[in-house]
Protein backbone atom coordinates (compact mmCIF):
# COMPACT_ATOMS: atom_id res chain seq x y z
CA UNK A 1 0.00 0.00 0.00
CA UNK A 2 1.04 3.29 -0.68
CA UNK A 3 1.88 5.28 2.61
CA UNK A 4 2.02 8.92 2.86
CA UNK A 5 3.08 10.85 6.13
CA UNK A 6 1.88 14.12 7.09
CA UNK A 7 4.33 15.60 9.28
CA UNK A 8 2.74 18.99 10.54
CA UNK A 9 -0.60 16.64 11.56
CA UNK A 10 1.50 13.67 12.90
CA UNK A 11 -0.99 11.20 10.72
CA UNK A 12 -0.19 8.46 8.09
CA UNK A 13 -2.73 7.83 5.38
CA UNK A 14 -2.03 4.09 3.45
CA UNK A 15 -4.04 4.00 0.54
CA UNK A 16 -4.21 1.31 -1.99
CA UNK A 17 -6.79 0.49 -5.22
CA UNK A 18 -7.98 -3.16 -5.19
CA UNK A 19 -8.21 -5.00 -8.73
CA UNK A 20 -11.86 -4.78 -8.50
CA UNK A 21 -11.23 -1.59 -8.00
CA UNK A 22 -12.12 -0.66 -4.41
CA UNK A 23 -10.13 2.21 -2.66
CA UNK A 24 -8.78 1.22 0.57
CA UNK A 25 -7.42 3.70 3.10
CA UNK A 26 -6.04 3.36 6.41
CA UNK A 27 -5.30 5.20 9.25
CA UNK A 28 -3.14 3.60 11.55
CA UNK A 29 -3.29 4.76 15.23
CA UNK A 30 -1.04 2.77 17.30
CA UNK A 31 -1.89 2.23 20.70
CA UNK A 32 -5.44 2.94 20.60
CA UNK A 33 -8.21 0.58 21.39
CA UNK A 34 -10.67 1.67 19.49
CA UNK A 35 -11.15 0.61 16.07
CA UNK A 36 -13.59 2.01 13.45
CA UNK A 37 -14.33 1.29 9.27
CA UNK A 38 -16.78 2.72 7.11
CA UNK A 39 -17.89 0.89 3.85
CA UNK A 40 -19.31 4.02 1.57
CA UNK A 41 -20.95 4.03 -1.44
CA UNK A 42 -20.83 7.16 -3.74
CA UNK A 43 -24.39 7.16 -4.15
CA UNK A 44 -26.78 9.28 -2.46
CA UNK A 45 -31.13 10.17 -2.22
CA UNK A 46 -30.44 12.68 -5.31
CA UNK A 47 -28.94 9.82 -7.93
CA UNK A 48 -32.46 8.50 -9.07
CA UNK A 49 -31.18 8.91 -12.62
CA UNK A 50 -28.66 6.41 -13.91
CA UNK A 51 -27.51 4.43 -16.68
CA UNK A 52 -26.25 0.47 -16.70
CA UNK A 53 -25.01 -1.82 -19.01
CA UNK A 54 -26.76 0.33 -21.65
CA UNK A 55 -30.12 0.81 -19.87
CA UNK A 56 -31.67 3.76 -18.41
CA UNK A 57 -33.58 3.65 -15.27
CA UNK A 58 -35.62 5.99 -13.60
CA UNK A 59 -35.80 5.09 -9.41
CA UNK A 60 -38.79 6.75 -7.02
CA UNK A 61 -37.21 9.37 -4.47
CA UNK A 62 -36.09 7.54 -1.61
CA UNK A 63 -34.40 4.19 -2.67
CA UNK A 64 -31.27 5.20 -1.21
CA UNK A 65 -32.50 5.31 2.24
CA UNK A 66 -34.64 2.03 1.61
CA UNK A 67 -31.64 0.33 0.12
CA UNK A 68 -30.04 0.90 3.26
CA UNK A 69 -32.45 -0.68 5.95
CA UNK A 70 -32.93 -3.48 3.10
CA UNK A 71 -28.91 -4.13 3.63
CA UNK A 72 -29.08 -4.87 7.07
CA UNK A 73 -31.36 -8.06 5.87
CA UNK A 74 -29.40 -11.14 4.96
CA UNK A 75 -30.39 -14.91 3.35
CA UNK A 76 -30.86 -17.69 6.33
CA UNK A 77 -32.80 -14.54 8.35
CA UNK A 78 -29.81 -13.79 10.00
CA UNK A 79 -29.49 -11.02 12.24
CA UNK A 80 -26.37 -8.68 11.56
CA UNK A 81 -26.94 -6.49 14.35
CA UNK A 82 -27.31 -8.95 17.06
CA UNK A 83 -23.77 -10.95 14.91
CA UNK A 84 -22.37 -7.25 15.33
CA UNK A 85 -23.45 -7.17 19.20
CA UNK A 86 -22.17 -11.15 19.94
CA UNK A 87 -18.73 -9.53 18.49
CA UNK A 88 -19.04 -6.83 21.08
CA UNK A 89 -19.31 -3.79 17.96
CA UNK A 90 -21.78 -1.49 17.29
CA UNK A 91 -22.83 -0.59 13.97
CA UNK A 92 -25.20 1.33 12.25
CA UNK A 93 -25.79 2.98 8.66
CA UNK A 94 -26.54 6.62 7.21
CA UNK A 95 -28.01 7.91 3.88
CA UNK A 96 -26.97 11.34 2.66
CA UNK A 97 -28.01 13.54 -0.32
CA UNK A 98 -24.98 11.75 -1.94
CA UNK A 99 -23.28 9.24 0.03
CA UNK A 100 -24.43 5.66 1.82
CA UNK A 101 -22.09 4.61 4.72
CA UNK A 102 -22.33 2.17 6.56
CA UNK A 103 -19.60 1.46 9.63
CA UNK A 104 -19.14 -0.56 13.14
CA UNK A 105 -16.52 0.17 16.15
CA UNK A 106 -14.89 -2.56 18.51
CA UNK A 107 -12.46 -2.82 20.60
CA UNK A 108 -12.20 -6.54 20.01
CA UNK A 109 -12.56 -9.00 17.48
CA UNK A 110 -11.80 -6.40 14.25
CA UNK A 111 -11.02 -8.78 11.53
CA UNK A 112 -14.37 -10.61 11.93
CA UNK A 113 -16.11 -7.31 12.46
CA UNK A 114 -14.96 -6.06 9.25
CA UNK A 115 -15.49 -9.56 7.14
CA UNK A 116 -19.03 -9.04 8.60
CA UNK A 117 -19.08 -5.33 7.15
CA UNK A 118 -18.15 -6.36 4.04
CA UNK A 119 -20.09 -9.30 3.33
CA UNK A 120 -23.51 -8.07 4.54
CA UNK A 121 -23.12 -4.53 2.58
CA UNK A 122 -22.15 -6.20 -0.50
CA UNK A 123 -25.25 -9.18 -0.65
CA UNK A 124 -28.37 -8.03 -1.83
CA UNK A 125 -31.11 -10.23 -0.43
CA UNK A 126 -34.59 -8.71 -0.76
CA UNK A 127 -37.58 -10.47 -0.94
CA UNK A 128 -41.24 -8.39 -1.44
CA UNK A 129 -42.41 -9.69 1.45
CA UNK A 130 -39.47 -8.04 3.31
CA UNK A 131 -39.54 -5.09 1.31
CA UNK A 132 -43.54 -4.32 2.08
CA UNK A 133 -42.61 -5.00 5.54
CA UNK A 134 -39.85 -1.97 5.45
CA UNK A 135 -42.64 0.26 4.10
CA UNK A 136 -44.61 0.76 6.47
CA UNK A 137 -41.37 1.32 8.83
CA UNK A 138 -40.48 3.97 6.74
CA UNK A 139 -43.64 5.77 6.20
CA UNK A 140 -43.87 5.99 10.18
CA UNK A 141 -40.33 7.77 9.82
CA UNK A 142 -41.53 10.30 6.83
CA UNK A 143 -44.45 11.20 9.22
CA UNK A 144 -42.12 11.76 12.29
CA UNK A 145 -40.10 14.29 9.88
CA UNK A 146 -43.14 15.88 8.59
CA UNK A 147 -44.33 16.79 12.21
CA UNK A 148 -40.60 17.72 13.29
CA UNK A 149 -40.43 21.40 13.04
CA UNK A 150 -36.87 21.11 12.07
CA UNK A 151 -37.16 19.04 9.38
CA UNK A 152 -39.55 20.89 7.95
CA UNK A 153 -38.42 24.31 7.90
CA UNK A 154 -35.59 22.82 6.42
CA UNK A 155 -37.36 20.96 3.65
CA UNK A 156 -39.49 24.36 2.88
CA UNK A 157 -36.17 25.88 2.33
CA UNK A 158 -34.97 23.59 -0.39
CA UNK A 159 -38.02 23.93 -1.89
CA UNK A 160 -37.90 27.33 -1.95
CA UNK A 161 -34.06 27.40 -3.26
CA UNK A 162 -34.07 25.39 -5.74
CA UNK A 163 -36.24 24.25 -8.92
CA UNK A 164 -35.32 21.18 -10.63
CA UNK A 165 -32.56 19.93 -8.11
CA UNK A 166 -33.38 16.54 -6.12
CA UNK A 167 -32.54 18.20 -2.72
CA UNK A 168 -35.89 19.53 -2.86
CA UNK A 169 -37.23 16.12 -2.23
CA UNK A 170 -36.53 14.71 1.24
CA UNK A 171 -33.96 12.00 2.10
CA UNK A 172 -36.43 9.40 2.74
CA UNK A 173 -38.79 10.14 -0.01
CA UNK A 174 -42.15 10.72 0.40
CA UNK A 175 -45.33 8.06 1.47
CA UNK A 176 -46.39 8.06 -2.46
CA UNK A 177 -42.45 7.66 -3.89
CA UNK A 178 -41.63 4.91 -1.53
CA UNK A 179 -44.73 2.80 -2.47
CA UNK A 180 -42.93 2.73 -6.05
CA UNK A 181 -39.80 0.99 -4.52
CA UNK A 182 -40.12 -2.84 -5.31
CA UNK A 183 -37.34 -5.73 -4.39
CA UNK A 184 -36.40 -5.57 -8.49
CA UNK A 185 -35.75 -1.64 -7.61
CA UNK A 186 -33.29 -2.38 -5.04
CA UNK A 187 -31.62 -4.89 -6.65
CA UNK A 188 -31.06 -2.55 -9.85
CA UNK A 189 -29.99 0.14 -7.46
CA UNK A 190 -27.26 -1.82 -5.71
CA UNK A 191 -25.49 -3.63 -8.89
CA UNK A 192 -25.49 -0.05 -10.14
CA UNK A 193 -23.82 1.04 -7.13
CA UNK A 194 -22.77 -1.26 -4.81
CA UNK A 195 -20.25 -2.30 -6.33
CA UNK A 196 -16.23 -2.20 -5.58
CA UNK A 197 -15.24 0.73 -8.21
CA UNK A 198 -18.19 3.40 -6.52
CA UNK A 199 -17.02 2.32 -3.47
CA UNK A 200 -14.59 2.69 -0.43
CA UNK A 201 -13.39 1.48 2.72
CA UNK A 202 -11.63 3.53 5.62
CA UNK A 203 -10.35 2.60 8.39
CA UNK A 204 -8.99 3.93 11.73
CA UNK A 205 -7.37 2.17 14.83
CA UNK A 206 -4.05 0.00 15.49
CA UNK A 207 -4.94 -2.52 12.61
CA UNK A 208 -2.61 -3.58 9.40
CA UNK A 209 -3.44 -1.91 6.43
CA UNK A 210 -1.95 -4.63 4.26
CA UNK A 211 -3.99 -7.36 6.51
CA UNK A 212 -7.11 -5.17 5.59
CA UNK A 213 -6.72 -4.88 1.64
CA UNK A 214 -6.57 -8.85 2.06
CA UNK A 215 -9.54 -9.21 3.97
CA UNK A 216 -11.42 -6.92 1.95
CA UNK A 217 -10.05 -9.11 -1.45
CA UNK A 218 -10.63 -12.21 0.20
CA UNK A 219 -14.53 -11.19 0.59
CA UNK A 220 -15.22 -9.01 -2.19
CA UNK A 221 -12.76 -10.97 -5.01
CA UNK A 222 -10.95 -9.63 -7.47
CA UNK A 223 -13.92 -8.87 -10.19
CA UNK A 224 -14.19 -5.46 -11.64
CA UNK A 225 -18.06 -4.59 -12.53
CA UNK A 226 -19.56 -2.06 -14.28
CA UNK A 227 -20.69 0.91 -12.20
CA UNK A 228 -23.74 3.00 -13.27
CA UNK A 229 -23.50 6.24 -14.85
CA UNK A 230 -25.35 9.03 -13.01
CA UNK A 231 -27.52 11.26 -14.71
CA UNK A 232 -27.98 14.39 -13.23
CA UNK A 233 -30.49 16.69 -15.58
CA UNK A 234 -31.69 19.07 -13.51
CA UNK A 235 -30.38 22.59 -14.55
CA UNK A 236 -30.58 25.76 -11.83
CA UNK A 237 -29.55 28.99 -11.95
CA UNK A 238 -28.75 31.15 -9.09
CA UNK A 239 -31.89 32.61 -8.63
CA UNK A 240 -34.24 31.16 -6.30
CA UNK A 241 -37.87 30.63 -7.15
CA UNK A 242 -39.59 31.52 -3.64
CA UNK A 243 -38.00 34.12 -1.80
CA UNK A 244 -40.28 33.06 1.28
CA UNK A 245 -41.75 30.47 3.04
CA UNK A 246 -43.67 30.28 5.96
CA UNK A 247 -45.61 27.67 7.90
CA UNK A 248 -47.27 27.42 11.26
CA UNK A 249 -46.40 23.79 13.71
CA UNK A 250 -46.54 23.86 17.60
CA UNK A 251 -43.54 25.75 18.38
CA UNK A 252 -42.54 27.61 21.46
CA UNK A 253 -41.05 30.47 19.06
CA UNK A 254 -40.56 31.42 15.68
CA UNK A 255 -37.78 29.52 14.00
CA UNK A 256 -36.24 30.30 10.61
CA UNK A 257 -33.63 28.71 7.95
CA UNK A 258 -32.01 30.93 5.98
CA UNK A 259 -29.36 30.52 3.04
CA UNK A 260 -28.01 32.00 -0.27
CA UNK A 261 -27.41 29.87 -3.53
CA UNK A 262 -23.91 29.32 -4.55
CA UNK A 263 -22.13 28.22 -7.86
CA UNK A 264 -21.95 24.35 -7.21
CA UNK A 265 -18.73 22.72 -6.41
CA UNK A 266 -16.88 20.21 -8.94
CA UNK A 267 -14.25 18.50 -7.10
CA UNK A 268 -10.43 18.63 -7.03
CA UNK A 269 -8.17 21.31 -5.36
CA UNK A 270 -9.88 23.94 -6.87
CA UNK A 271 -13.38 22.88 -4.87
CA UNK A 272 -12.06 21.87 -1.67
CA UNK A 273 -10.41 25.94 -1.44
CA UNK A 274 -13.73 27.26 -2.84
CA UNK A 275 -15.60 25.07 0.48
CA UNK A 276 -12.52 26.68 2.60
CA UNK A 277 -13.17 29.86 1.57
CA UNK A 278 -17.35 29.94 2.19
CA UNK A 279 -16.45 28.42 5.27
CA UNK A 280 -14.29 31.14 6.28
CA UNK A 281 -17.10 33.71 4.73
CA UNK A 282 -19.81 32.51 7.14
CA UNK A 283 -17.97 32.66 9.31
CA UNK A 284 -16.47 36.07 8.82
CA UNK A 285 -20.25 36.99 8.07
CA UNK A 286 -22.22 35.76 11.44
CA UNK A 287 -19.61 33.44 13.32
CA UNK A 288 -20.09 33.66 16.66
CA UNK A 289 -16.67 36.16 17.32
CA UNK A 290 -18.19 38.20 14.69
CA UNK A 291 -19.36 41.91 14.40
CA UNK A 292 -22.85 41.21 13.08
CA UNK A 293 -23.68 38.19 15.83
CA UNK A 294 -22.83 40.45 18.23
CA UNK A 295 -25.09 43.14 17.43
CA UNK A 296 -27.52 40.56 16.74
CA UNK A 297 -27.40 39.18 19.75
CA UNK A 298 -27.39 42.43 21.81
CA UNK A 299 -30.94 43.46 20.02
CA UNK A 300 -32.59 40.47 20.81
CA UNK A 301 -32.54 39.55 17.10
CA UNK A 302 -31.12 35.92 17.80
CA UNK A 303 -29.70 33.36 20.46
CA UNK A 304 -27.22 31.31 20.96
CA UNK A 305 -29.11 28.59 18.76
CA UNK A 306 -28.21 30.72 15.81
CA UNK A 307 -25.46 29.27 13.77
CA UNK A 308 -24.35 28.27 10.17
CA UNK A 309 -21.73 27.57 7.40
CA UNK A 310 -21.08 26.48 4.23
CA UNK A 311 -22.69 23.38 2.70
CA UNK A 312 -22.19 21.33 -0.60
CA UNK A 313 -23.68 18.31 -2.59
CA UNK A 314 -23.41 17.14 -5.95
CA UNK A 315 -24.77 19.49 -8.35
CA UNK A 316 -25.58 22.67 -5.86
CA UNK A 317 -24.24 24.55 -2.93
CA UNK A 318 -25.29 26.81 -0.29
CA UNK A 319 -24.47 29.31 2.71
CA UNK A 320 -27.07 28.15 5.43
CA UNK A 321 -27.66 29.63 8.87
CA UNK A 322 -30.17 28.96 11.25
CA UNK A 323 -31.96 29.66 14.96
CA UNK A 324 -34.72 30.97 16.98
CA UNK A 325 -35.76 34.51 15.73
CA UNK A 326 -38.92 36.74 16.32
CA UNK A 327 -38.15 38.79 13.04
CA UNK A 328 -36.23 36.73 10.86
CA UNK A 329 -36.78 39.30 8.22
CA UNK A 330 -34.84 41.61 10.10
CA UNK A 331 -31.63 39.27 10.54
CA UNK A 332 -31.94 38.46 6.67
CA UNK A 333 -31.58 42.10 6.38
CA UNK A 334 -29.04 42.74 8.50
CA UNK A 335 -27.14 39.67 7.11
CA UNK A 336 -27.30 41.31 3.59
CA UNK A 337 -26.02 44.46 4.75
CA UNK A 338 -23.09 42.97 6.60
CA UNK A 339 -22.27 40.99 3.54
CA UNK A 340 -22.01 44.48 1.40
CA UNK A 341 -20.06 46.66 4.30
CA UNK A 342 -17.48 43.36 3.93
CA UNK A 343 -17.29 43.42 0.62
CA UNK A 344 -16.72 47.21 0.21
CA UNK A 345 -14.45 47.41 3.11
CA UNK A 346 -12.43 43.90 3.32
CA UNK A 347 -11.55 42.15 6.51
CA UNK A 348 -9.21 43.74 8.98
CA UNK A 349 -5.97 41.76 8.69
CA UNK A 350 -5.63 40.34 12.20
CA UNK A 351 -8.99 39.42 12.48
CA UNK A 352 -8.68 37.28 9.14
CA UNK A 353 -5.56 35.89 10.54
CA UNK A 354 -7.03 35.06 14.16
CA UNK A 355 -10.31 33.45 12.47
CA UNK A 356 -7.71 31.14 10.06
CA UNK A 357 -6.08 30.28 12.42
CA UNK A 358 -8.98 29.15 14.81
CA UNK A 359 -10.88 27.36 11.67
CA UNK A 360 -7.28 25.33 10.85
CA UNK A 361 -7.15 24.57 14.86
CA UNK A 362 -10.90 23.51 15.26
CA UNK A 363 -9.90 21.05 11.77
CA UNK A 364 -7.14 19.49 13.65
CA UNK A 365 -8.50 19.02 16.82
CA UNK A 366 -11.45 17.32 14.91
CA UNK A 367 -8.71 14.48 14.03
CA UNK A 368 -9.35 13.83 17.20
CA UNK A 369 -12.48 11.94 16.65
CA UNK A 370 -12.39 8.97 14.88
CA UNK A 371 -15.71 9.37 13.35
CA UNK A 372 -15.43 12.73 12.24
CA UNK A 373 -12.15 12.08 10.74
CA UNK A 374 -13.25 8.77 8.87
CA UNK A 375 -16.35 10.48 7.53
CA UNK A 376 -14.31 13.72 6.43
CA UNK A 377 -11.95 11.22 4.66
CA UNK A 378 -14.72 9.77 2.76
CA UNK A 379 -16.52 12.82 2.01
CA UNK A 380 -13.42 14.73 0.44
CA UNK A 381 -12.45 11.07 -1.14
CA UNK A 382 -15.15 11.19 -3.62
CA UNK A 383 -14.75 15.34 -4.18
CA UNK A 384 -11.12 13.80 -5.75
CA UNK A 385 -8.93 15.60 -2.34
CA UNK A 386 -6.35 14.02 0.07
CA UNK A 387 -8.44 15.34 3.04
CA UNK A 388 -4.97 15.63 5.49
CA UNK A 389 -3.72 18.21 2.74
CA UNK A 390 -6.10 20.75 4.50
CA UNK A 391 -3.71 22.62 6.31
CA UNK A 392 -1.62 23.98 3.29
CA UNK A 393 -5.35 24.82 1.63
CA UNK A 394 -6.42 27.06 4.34
CA UNK A 395 -2.60 28.79 4.80
CA UNK A 396 -2.98 29.71 1.33
CA UNK A 397 -6.21 31.58 1.26
CA UNK A 398 -6.13 34.94 1.15
CA UNK A 399 -8.55 37.49 2.61
CA UNK A 400 -9.60 39.22 -0.84
CA UNK A 401 -10.95 36.05 -1.85
CA UNK A 402 -13.49 35.78 1.31
CA UNK A 403 -14.16 39.80 -0.09
CA UNK A 404 -14.93 38.51 -3.25
CA UNK A 405 -17.22 35.39 -2.42
CA UNK A 406 -19.51 37.32 -0.08
CA UNK A 407 -19.96 39.84 -2.90
CA UNK A 408 -20.74 37.32 -5.47
CA UNK A 409 -22.56 35.58 -3.04
CA UNK A 410 -24.82 36.94 -0.48
CA UNK A 411 -27.31 38.63 -2.42
CA UNK A 412 -30.93 39.13 -2.18
CA UNK A 413 -31.85 37.34 -5.46
CA UNK A 414 -29.63 34.19 -4.52
CA UNK A 415 -31.62 34.27 -0.98
CA UNK A 416 -34.33 32.19 0.35
CA UNK A 417 -35.75 32.42 3.88
CA UNK A 418 -37.99 29.64 5.49
CA UNK A 419 -39.79 30.42 8.94
CA UNK A 420 -42.35 27.96 11.01
CA UNK A 421 -44.58 30.28 13.45
CA UNK A 422 -46.51 29.20 16.25
CA UNK A 423 -49.83 27.73 15.73
CA UNK A 424 -52.40 29.96 16.38
CA UNK A 425 -54.93 29.12 18.83
CA UNK A 426 -57.58 29.28 16.63
CA UNK A 427 -55.29 27.45 14.15
CA UNK A 428 -55.50 24.38 16.80
CA UNK A 429 -58.66 24.02 17.19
Amino acid sequence: MKQTHYPELDETLSTTVLENGLTVAVVPRKGFTKKLAYFVTDYGSIHTDFLLEGQEYHAPAGVAHYLEHKMFDMPGGRDVSAEFAALGAMTNAFTSYDMTAYYFSCTDHFDECLRLLLEFVSTPYFTEESVEKERGIIDQEIGMNEDAPDSVVFENLMQSLYRTHPIRVPILGTSETIREITAEVLHSCHRAFYTPGNMLLCVIGDVDPDGVADLARQVLGTEKKEVGIKLRPWQEDMTCPTAARTAAMEVAMPMFNLAFKCEPLTGGDAAIRTEMVADLAAEALFGESSELYLRLYEQGLIDSSFGGGFETVDGCALMLCSGDSEDAQAVRDAILAQAEKIAAEGIPEQHFLRMKRSALGRRIRDLDSFDATCFRICAYHFSDFDYFRFPEVYRSIEAGEIRDFLSRTVRPERCSLSVITPLRKEDAL
